[in-house]
Protein backbone atom coordinates (compact mmCIF):
# COMPACT_ATOMS: atom_id res chain seq x y z
CA UNK A 1 0.00 0.00 0.00
CA UNK A 2 1.23 3.50 -0.86
CA UNK A 3 2.64 5.67 2.37
CA UNK A 4 0.48 8.66 3.33
CA UNK A 5 3.36 10.77 2.05
CA UNK A 6 2.73 9.52 -1.29
CA UNK A 7 -0.74 10.54 -1.35
CA UNK A 8 -1.13 12.64 -4.06
CA UNK A 9 -1.95 16.16 -2.61
CA UNK A 10 -0.80 19.47 -3.25
CA UNK A 11 0.61 21.70 -0.19
CA UNK A 12 2.23 24.52 -1.80
CA UNK A 13 -0.22 27.00 -2.72
CA UNK A 14 -2.71 25.85 -0.68
CA UNK A 15 -4.30 28.25 1.84
CA UNK A 16 -3.19 27.48 6.03
CA UNK A 17 -5.08 28.00 9.01
CA UNK A 18 -3.66 31.16 9.58
CA UNK A 19 -4.03 32.68 6.40
CA UNK A 20 -7.74 31.63 6.92
CA UNK A 21 -8.38 33.80 9.77
CA UNK A 22 -7.91 31.32 12.91
CA UNK A 23 -7.25 32.92 16.09
CA UNK A 24 -4.18 32.03 17.96
CA UNK A 25 -5.53 29.90 20.41
CA UNK A 26 -6.97 27.74 17.76
CA UNK A 27 -3.89 27.69 16.02
CA UNK A 28 -2.28 26.14 18.55
CA UNK A 29 -4.89 23.58 18.74
CA UNK A 30 -4.48 22.24 15.59
CA UNK A 31 -0.91 22.71 15.44
CA UNK A 32 -1.10 20.18 18.67
CA UNK A 33 -3.57 18.01 16.57
CA UNK A 34 -1.19 17.66 13.80
CA UNK A 35 -3.74 19.29 10.79
CA UNK A 36 -1.08 20.66 8.43
CA UNK A 37 -3.03 22.17 6.03
CA UNK A 38 -6.90 22.60 5.93
CA UNK A 39 -8.96 20.25 3.98
CA UNK A 40 -10.87 21.10 1.12
CA UNK A 41 -13.85 21.53 2.82
CA UNK A 42 -12.77 23.51 5.58
CA UNK A 43 -10.72 26.20 2.94
CA UNK A 44 -14.22 26.19 1.27
CA UNK A 45 -16.70 26.81 4.73
CA UNK A 46 -14.02 28.29 7.18
CA UNK A 47 -13.90 31.57 5.46
CA UNK A 48 -18.40 32.40 5.31
CA UNK A 49 -18.44 30.64 8.72
CA UNK A 50 -15.83 33.24 9.95
CA UNK A 51 -18.02 36.13 8.60
CA UNK A 52 -21.29 34.59 10.54
CA UNK A 53 -23.23 33.04 7.57
CA UNK A 54 -25.39 29.86 7.41
CA UNK A 55 -23.31 27.06 5.49
CA UNK A 56 -24.74 23.97 3.62
CA UNK A 57 -21.62 21.80 3.45
CA UNK A 58 -21.91 19.05 0.75
CA UNK A 59 -18.79 17.12 1.84
CA UNK A 60 -18.00 13.25 1.49
CA UNK A 61 -17.13 11.25 4.86
CA UNK A 62 -13.71 11.96 6.25
CA UNK A 63 -13.15 15.25 4.72
CA UNK A 64 -12.57 17.08 7.75
CA UNK A 65 -16.11 18.87 7.84
CA UNK A 66 -16.13 17.82 11.49
CA UNK A 67 -13.66 21.06 12.30
CA UNK A 68 -15.01 22.81 9.56
CA UNK A 69 -18.06 23.54 11.76
CA UNK A 70 -16.49 23.48 15.13
CA UNK A 71 -14.09 25.58 14.54
CA UNK A 72 -16.17 28.53 13.48
CA UNK A 73 -18.54 27.92 16.46
CA UNK A 74 -15.17 27.91 19.10
CA UNK A 75 -13.80 31.00 17.73
CA UNK A 76 -16.98 32.97 18.28
CA UNK A 77 -17.14 31.27 21.59
CA UNK A 78 -13.95 32.84 22.38
CA UNK A 79 -15.32 36.31 21.49
CA UNK A 80 -18.71 36.15 23.50
CA UNK A 81 -18.21 32.74 26.27
CA UNK A 82 -21.70 31.87 27.46
CA UNK A 83 -23.15 28.41 28.63
CA UNK A 84 -25.64 26.60 26.06
CA UNK A 85 -23.62 28.34 22.81
CA UNK A 86 -23.98 25.48 20.27
CA UNK A 87 -25.91 22.81 19.46
CA UNK A 88 -25.05 19.73 17.50
CA UNK A 89 -27.40 16.89 16.27
CA UNK A 90 -25.88 14.19 15.02
CA UNK A 91 -27.78 10.98 13.70
CA UNK A 92 -26.06 8.22 15.79
CA UNK A 93 -24.73 8.05 19.71
CA UNK A 94 -21.54 7.09 18.55
CA UNK A 95 -20.88 10.41 16.22
CA UNK A 96 -22.12 12.18 19.36
CA UNK A 97 -19.27 11.04 21.18
CA UNK A 98 -16.77 11.68 18.58
CA UNK A 99 -17.76 14.83 17.78
CA UNK A 100 -17.62 16.07 21.36
CA UNK A 101 -13.84 14.38 21.51
CA UNK A 102 -12.42 16.88 18.47
CA UNK A 103 -14.77 19.90 19.78
CA UNK A 104 -12.70 19.27 23.27
CA UNK A 105 -9.60 18.63 21.54
CA UNK A 106 -10.24 21.55 19.24
CA UNK A 107 -11.32 24.16 22.23
CA UNK A 108 -8.69 22.75 24.70
CA UNK A 109 -6.97 26.43 24.73
CA UNK A 110 -10.30 28.03 25.68
CA UNK A 111 -11.34 25.11 28.24
CA UNK A 112 -14.65 24.75 26.18
CA UNK A 113 -17.27 22.32 28.13
CA UNK A 114 -19.56 20.05 26.20
CA UNK A 115 -22.16 17.88 27.16
CA UNK A 116 -23.38 14.90 25.25
CA UNK A 117 -27.02 13.78 25.08
CA UNK A 118 -27.83 10.56 23.76
CA UNK A 119 -29.98 7.36 24.12
CA UNK A 120 -28.79 4.33 26.19
CA UNK A 121 -27.23 6.63 28.85
CA UNK A 122 -28.76 7.96 32.27
CA UNK A 123 -30.60 10.99 31.83
CA UNK A 124 -30.17 11.85 35.89
CA UNK A 125 -26.63 12.31 34.92
CA UNK A 126 -27.13 14.20 31.71
CA UNK A 127 -29.31 16.67 33.34
CA UNK A 128 -26.63 16.95 35.83
CA UNK A 129 -24.38 18.06 33.12
CA UNK A 130 -26.74 20.53 31.20
CA UNK A 131 -27.39 21.98 35.10
CA UNK A 132 -23.96 23.32 34.83
CA UNK A 133 -24.37 25.02 31.79
CA UNK A 134 -22.06 23.57 28.90
CA UNK A 135 -20.80 25.46 25.86
CA UNK A 136 -21.54 22.86 23.52
CA UNK A 137 -24.44 20.03 23.05
CA UNK A 138 -23.70 17.40 20.95
CA UNK A 139 -26.96 15.38 20.52
CA UNK A 140 -29.48 12.87 19.21
CA UNK A 141 -32.47 14.28 18.42
CA UNK A 142 -34.56 11.59 19.98
CA UNK A 143 -32.78 12.37 23.71
CA UNK A 144 -32.14 16.09 23.40
CA UNK A 145 -36.55 16.39 22.71
CA UNK A 146 -36.80 14.45 26.12
CA UNK A 147 -34.85 16.60 27.61
CA UNK A 148 -36.13 19.37 26.47
CA UNK A 149 -39.75 18.40 27.19
CA UNK A 150 -38.99 17.12 31.01
CA UNK A 151 -35.78 18.63 32.11
CA UNK A 152 -36.60 21.41 34.76
CA UNK A 153 -35.08 24.48 33.56
CA UNK A 154 -33.75 23.40 30.64
CA UNK A 155 -34.32 25.17 26.96
CA UNK A 156 -32.29 26.12 24.30
CA UNK A 157 -33.36 30.05 24.13
CA UNK A 158 -30.27 31.71 24.36
CA UNK A 159 -28.75 29.08 21.20
CA UNK A 160 -26.70 30.68 18.86
CA UNK A 161 -25.74 27.97 16.53
CA UNK A 162 -27.47 24.61 14.96
CA UNK A 163 -25.25 22.33 13.40
CA UNK A 164 -26.94 19.36 11.73
CA UNK A 165 -24.11 16.90 10.79
CA UNK A 166 -24.91 14.08 8.23
CA UNK A 167 -28.17 15.66 8.09
CA UNK A 168 -29.25 12.87 4.95
CA UNK A 169 -28.70 10.13 7.82
CA UNK A 170 -30.19 12.06 10.12
CA UNK A 171 -33.52 12.33 7.89
CA UNK A 172 -33.32 8.45 6.73
CA UNK A 173 -33.61 7.81 10.60
CA UNK A 174 -37.24 8.98 10.41
CA UNK A 175 -35.73 12.41 12.98
CA UNK A 176 -37.53 14.52 10.43
CA UNK A 177 -40.65 15.16 12.34
CA UNK A 178 -38.39 15.67 16.15
CA UNK A 179 -35.84 17.99 14.44
CA UNK A 180 -38.98 20.48 13.38
CA UNK A 181 -40.29 20.06 17.09
CA UNK A 182 -36.96 21.18 17.71
CA UNK A 183 -36.40 24.15 15.46
CA UNK A 184 -40.04 25.53 17.06
CA UNK A 185 -38.42 25.81 20.36
CA UNK A 186 -34.86 27.30 19.32
CA UNK A 187 -34.00 30.84 18.51
CA UNK A 188 -34.95 32.05 14.69
CA UNK A 189 -31.77 34.34 15.11
CA UNK A 190 -29.03 31.87 15.03
CA UNK A 191 -26.33 30.65 12.69
CA UNK A 192 -27.08 27.04 11.15
CA UNK A 193 -24.42 24.60 9.89
CA UNK A 194 -25.91 21.61 7.62
CA UNK A 195 -23.41 19.25 6.17
CA UNK A 196 -24.09 15.47 4.29
CA UNK A 197 -22.36 13.44 2.49
CA UNK A 198 -25.21 13.43 0.13
CA UNK A 199 -27.69 16.15 -1.24
CA UNK A 200 -31.19 14.02 -1.05
CA UNK A 201 -34.41 15.75 -1.68
CA UNK A 202 -35.38 15.56 2.13
CA UNK A 203 -32.45 17.50 3.11
CA UNK A 204 -32.91 20.13 0.59
CA UNK A 205 -36.44 20.61 2.46
CA UNK A 206 -34.80 20.59 5.84
CA UNK A 207 -32.28 23.70 4.37
CA UNK A 208 -35.03 25.33 3.36
CA UNK A 209 -36.93 25.11 6.68
CA UNK A 210 -33.77 25.86 8.62
CA UNK A 211 -31.25 28.24 7.10
CA UNK A 212 -31.36 31.62 6.47
CA UNK A 213 -29.43 33.26 2.82
CA UNK A 214 -26.49 30.13 3.27
CA UNK A 215 -23.58 29.84 1.26
CA UNK A 216 -23.37 26.48 -0.67
CA UNK A 217 -19.64 24.73 -0.10
CA UNK A 218 -19.43 21.54 -2.28
CA UNK A 219 -15.90 19.31 -2.84
CA UNK A 220 -17.74 15.94 -3.76
CA UNK A 221 -19.66 15.16 -6.63
CA UNK A 222 -23.10 13.47 -5.81
CA UNK A 223 -21.45 10.09 -4.97
CA UNK A 224 -17.95 9.50 -5.13
CA UNK A 225 -14.88 8.07 -3.62
CA UNK A 226 -11.53 9.95 -2.98
CA UNK A 227 -8.53 9.23 -5.13
CA UNK A 228 -6.45 8.36 -2.65
CA UNK A 229 -8.79 5.10 -2.23
CA UNK A 230 -7.68 1.93 -4.58
CA UNK A 231 -10.78 -0.28 -5.01
CA UNK A 232 -10.75 -4.14 -5.34
CA UNK A 233 -13.07 -6.79 -6.11
CA UNK A 234 -12.98 -11.06 -5.45
CA UNK A 235 -15.36 -12.78 -6.98
CA UNK A 236 -16.00 -16.21 -4.82
CA UNK A 237 -18.60 -18.51 -4.77
CA UNK A 238 -21.24 -17.69 -2.20
CA UNK A 239 -20.38 -20.94 -0.63
CA UNK A 240 -16.62 -19.97 0.07
CA UNK A 241 -16.97 -16.60 1.22
CA UNK A 242 -15.58 -17.33 4.65
CA UNK A 243 -12.42 -19.12 3.58
CA UNK A 244 -11.85 -16.18 1.14
CA UNK A 245 -12.04 -13.09 4.12
CA UNK A 246 -9.53 -15.21 6.14
CA UNK A 247 -7.27 -15.77 3.63
CA UNK A 248 -7.73 -11.72 3.09
CA UNK A 249 -6.93 -11.44 7.18
CA UNK A 250 -4.33 -13.46 6.68
CA UNK A 251 -2.21 -11.58 3.74
CA UNK A 252 -3.18 -8.17 5.18
CA UNK A 253 -2.07 -9.17 8.87
CA UNK A 254 -0.20 -6.25 9.16
CA UNK A 255 -2.89 -3.95 8.78
CA UNK A 256 -5.99 -2.55 10.77
CA UNK A 257 -8.91 -3.73 9.02
CA UNK A 258 -12.95 -3.20 9.40
CA UNK A 259 -14.84 -5.61 7.84
CA UNK A 260 -19.05 -5.34 7.02
CA UNK A 261 -21.71 -7.05 6.72
CA UNK A 262 -25.19 -6.70 5.38
CA UNK A 263 -27.69 -6.52 8.28
CA UNK A 264 -29.99 -9.28 7.02
CA UNK A 265 -33.21 -10.28 8.90
CA UNK A 266 -35.03 -13.35 7.20
CA UNK A 267 -35.97 -16.75 7.95
CA UNK A 268 -32.78 -18.05 7.06
CA UNK A 269 -30.26 -15.06 8.61
CA UNK A 270 -29.34 -13.02 11.44
CA UNK A 271 -27.35 -9.38 10.78
CA UNK A 272 -26.76 -10.02 13.98
CA UNK A 273 -25.57 -13.43 14.60
CA UNK A 274 -23.43 -13.17 10.67
CA UNK A 275 -21.08 -10.64 11.67
CA UNK A 276 -20.76 -12.03 15.56
CA UNK A 277 -20.30 -15.68 13.76
CA UNK A 278 -17.56 -14.18 11.50
CA UNK A 279 -15.99 -12.29 14.70
CA UNK A 280 -15.67 -16.04 16.45
CA UNK A 281 -14.06 -17.65 13.41
CA UNK A 282 -11.52 -15.05 12.94
CA UNK A 283 -10.66 -15.16 16.57
CA UNK A 284 -10.77 -18.73 16.58
CA UNK A 285 -8.02 -18.35 13.99
CA UNK A 286 -6.14 -15.89 15.92
CA UNK A 287 -7.16 -12.59 14.54
CA UNK A 288 -7.75 -10.62 17.15
CA UNK A 289 -11.50 -9.35 16.33
CA UNK A 290 -14.12 -7.16 18.33
CA UNK A 291 -17.75 -7.44 17.02
CA UNK A 292 -19.47 -3.89 16.93
CA UNK A 293 -23.64 -4.64 17.30
CA UNK A 294 -26.91 -3.85 18.79
CA UNK A 295 -26.50 -6.11 21.45
CA UNK A 296 -24.22 -4.27 22.99
CA UNK A 297 -24.69 -1.55 25.71
CA UNK A 298 -23.45 1.74 25.04
CA UNK A 299 -20.71 1.82 27.02
CA UNK A 300 -19.61 -1.54 25.64
CA UNK A 301 -20.11 -0.56 22.84
CA UNK A 302 -17.33 2.48 22.62
CA UNK A 303 -15.06 0.03 24.58
CA UNK A 304 -15.38 -1.99 21.45
CA UNK A 305 -14.44 0.73 19.48
CA UNK A 306 -11.53 2.09 21.89
CA UNK A 307 -10.31 -1.26 21.82
CA UNK A 308 -9.90 -0.78 17.76
CA UNK A 309 -8.64 2.72 17.67
CA UNK A 310 -6.35 2.28 20.08
CA UNK A 311 -4.80 -0.60 18.03
CA UNK A 312 -5.43 -3.15 20.75
CA UNK A 313 -7.76 -5.47 17.87
CA UNK A 314 -6.91 -5.34 14.17
CA UNK A 315 -10.09 -6.38 12.99
CA UNK A 316 -13.67 -4.46 13.42
CA UNK A 317 -16.97 -6.35 12.03
CA UNK A 318 -19.78 -4.54 12.16
CA UNK A 319 -23.25 -3.82 10.05
CA UNK A 320 -23.54 -0.45 8.43
CA UNK A 321 -23.35 1.26 12.51
CA UNK A 322 -19.83 1.98 12.06
CA UNK A 323 -20.49 3.38 8.58
CA UNK A 324 -20.91 6.86 8.95
CA UNK A 325 -19.32 9.39 10.67
CA UNK A 326 -16.72 7.53 12.86
CA UNK A 327 -13.05 9.12 12.60
CA UNK A 328 -11.14 6.00 12.56
CA UNK A 329 -7.74 7.86 11.15
CA UNK A 330 -5.39 4.23 11.16
CA UNK A 331 -7.61 2.30 9.10
CA UNK A 332 -6.02 0.76 6.03
CA UNK A 333 -8.03 -1.75 4.34
CA UNK A 334 -12.04 -2.20 4.16
CA UNK A 335 -13.69 -5.23 3.33
CA UNK A 336 -17.10 -6.00 1.96
CA UNK A 337 -18.29 -9.31 3.38
CA UNK A 338 -21.76 -8.34 1.74
CA UNK A 339 -22.07 -5.76 -0.95
CA UNK A 340 -24.61 -3.39 0.80
CA UNK A 341 -28.06 -2.74 -1.71
CA UNK A 342 -27.29 0.94 -1.78
CA UNK A 343 -24.44 2.16 -3.67
CA UNK A 344 -24.11 5.17 -1.23
CA UNK A 345 -23.76 3.44 1.68
CA UNK A 346 -20.73 1.52 0.03
CA UNK A 347 -19.46 4.88 -0.60
CA UNK A 348 -19.45 5.40 3.35
CA UNK A 349 -17.98 2.19 3.76
CA UNK A 350 -15.44 2.33 1.67
CA UNK A 351 -15.06 6.16 3.19
CA UNK A 352 -13.51 4.17 6.81
CA UNK A 353 -10.14 4.22 4.51
CA UNK A 354 -7.92 6.83 2.88
CA UNK A 355 -9.17 9.85 4.64
CA UNK A 356 -7.76 13.31 4.87
CA UNK A 357 -5.54 12.70 1.48
CA UNK A 358 -4.45 9.06 3.32
CA UNK A 359 -4.27 6.47 1.09
CA UNK A 360 -6.59 2.83 1.65
CA UNK A 361 -7.61 -0.37 0.07
CA UNK A 362 -11.00 -1.58 -0.11
CA UNK A 363 -11.61 -4.98 -0.77
CA UNK A 364 -15.34 -5.93 -2.17
CA UNK A 365 -16.03 -10.25 -1.69
CA UNK A 366 -18.37 -10.36 -5.10
CA UNK A 367 -20.31 -13.72 -5.06
CA UNK A 368 -22.57 -15.23 -8.10
CA UNK A 369 -25.68 -13.46 -6.96
CA UNK A 370 -23.69 -10.05 -6.32
CA UNK A 371 -22.62 -9.16 -10.03
CA UNK A 372 -25.53 -6.97 -10.47
CA UNK A 373 -25.00 -4.74 -7.28
CA UNK A 374 -21.36 -4.24 -8.24
CA UNK A 375 -21.91 -3.26 -11.54
CA UNK A 376 -24.50 -0.32 -10.33
CA UNK A 377 -21.89 0.79 -7.40
CA UNK A 378 -19.20 1.30 -10.22
CA UNK A 379 -21.33 2.67 -12.87
CA UNK A 380 -22.27 5.39 -9.60
CA UNK A 381 -18.66 5.93 -8.64
CA UNK A 382 -17.55 6.20 -12.58
CA UNK A 383 -14.68 3.63 -12.22
CA UNK A 384 -14.39 0.08 -12.36
CA UNK A 385 -13.10 -2.09 -9.45
CA UNK A 386 -9.49 -4.05 -9.99
CA UNK A 387 -9.66 -8.30 -9.76
CA UNK A 388 -7.64 -8.76 -6.21
CA UNK A 389 -5.12 -11.16 -7.06
CA UNK A 390 -5.51 -14.55 -4.95
CA UNK A 391 -2.87 -17.35 -4.34
CA UNK A 392 -5.96 -20.43 -5.10
CA UNK A 393 -3.48 -23.31 -3.40
CA UNK A 394 -3.08 -21.04 0.12
CA UNK A 395 -7.14 -20.70 0.08
CA UNK A 396 -7.28 -24.69 -0.80
CA UNK A 397 -5.19 -25.27 2.44
CA UNK A 398 -7.14 -22.92 4.64
CA UNK A 399 -10.37 -24.46 3.60
CA UNK A 400 -10.53 -27.44 6.55
CA UNK A 401 -9.77 -25.03 9.25
CA UNK A 402 -11.99 -22.12 8.15
CA UNK A 403 -14.86 -24.98 8.13
CA UNK A 404 -13.98 -26.42 11.57
CA UNK A 405 -14.11 -22.90 12.90
CA UNK A 406 -16.90 -22.23 11.45
CA UNK A 407 -18.94 -25.62 13.24
CA UNK A 408 -17.04 -24.04 16.39
CA UNK A 409 -18.73 -20.70 15.80
CA UNK A 410 -21.96 -22.38 15.41
CA UNK A 411 -22.30 -24.13 18.27
CA UNK A 412 -21.15 -21.19 20.97
CA UNK A 413 -23.60 -19.29 19.16
CA UNK A 414 -26.34 -22.16 20.04
CA UNK A 415 -25.34 -22.79 23.59
CA UNK A 416 -25.45 -18.78 24.15
CA UNK A 417 -29.10 -19.18 22.83
CA UNK A 418 -29.66 -22.01 24.56
CA UNK A 419 -28.71 -20.75 28.09
CA UNK A 420 -30.95 -17.80 27.41
CA UNK A 421 -29.16 -15.25 26.17
CA UNK A 422 -30.25 -15.46 22.31
CA UNK A 423 -33.89 -14.38 23.84
CA UNK A 424 -31.99 -10.62 24.29
CA UNK A 425 -32.13 -10.82 21.22
CA UNK A 426 -36.09 -11.06 20.49
CA UNK A 427 -37.52 -7.64 20.69
CA UNK A 428 -41.53 -7.04 20.89
CA UNK A 429 -43.15 -4.59 18.22
CA UNK A 430 -42.64 -0.98 18.09
CA UNK A 431 -39.34 -0.03 20.01
CA UNK A 432 -38.75 3.33 21.77
CA UNK A 433 -38.04 6.53 20.00
CA UNK A 434 -35.31 6.60 22.41
CA UNK A 435 -33.54 3.27 20.72
CA UNK A 436 -33.30 5.43 17.29
CA UNK A 437 -30.30 6.79 17.61
CA UNK A 438 -28.54 3.38 17.44
CA UNK A 439 -28.27 3.17 14.38
CA UNK A 440 -27.28 -0.44 14.36
CA UNK A 441 -28.30 -3.74 12.93
CA UNK A 442 -31.72 -3.78 15.17
CA UNK A 443 -32.98 -0.75 14.08
CA UNK A 444 -31.32 -1.08 10.47
CA UNK A 445 -32.99 -4.31 10.17
CA UNK A 446 -36.28 -2.97 11.25
CA UNK A 447 -36.12 -5.32 14.12
CA UNK A 448 -38.66 -3.72 16.80
CA UNK A 449 -36.97 -3.56 20.09
CA UNK A 450 -38.14 -4.33 24.11
CA UNK A 451 -40.38 -1.90 25.37
CA UNK A 452 -39.25 -1.15 29.52
CA UNK A 453 -42.38 -1.88 31.70
CA UNK A 454 -43.79 1.28 33.83
CA UNK A 455 -42.83 4.42 32.23
CA UNK A 456 -40.44 5.19 29.08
Amino acid sequence: MPSPDEASTSTDTRPTFKSLGLIDPLLEAVEQLNYKTPTDIQVEALPHALEGRDIIGVASTGSGKTAAFALPILQKLWEEPKGLFACVLAPTRELAYQISQQFEALGSAIGVRCAVLVGGMDRISQSIALGKRPHIIIATPGRLEDHLENTKGFSLRGLKFLVLDEADRLLDMDFGPVIDKILKVIPKERTTYLYSATMTTKVAKLQRASLSNPVRVEVSSKYSTVSTLLQYYLFVPLVQKDVHLIYLANSLAQNSIMIFTRTVHDAQSDGQTKHIRLSIILRTLGFPAVPLHGQLSQSQRLGALQKFTSGNRKVLVATDVASRGLDIPSVDVVINFDIPTHSKDYIHRVGRTARAGRSGKSITLVSQYDVELVQRIEAVIGKQMDLWATDKQEVALLRERVEEAGRLAANELRDEAANGHGRKRRRDAGGDRDDRDRDDDVVEAGMPSKKKKGKR
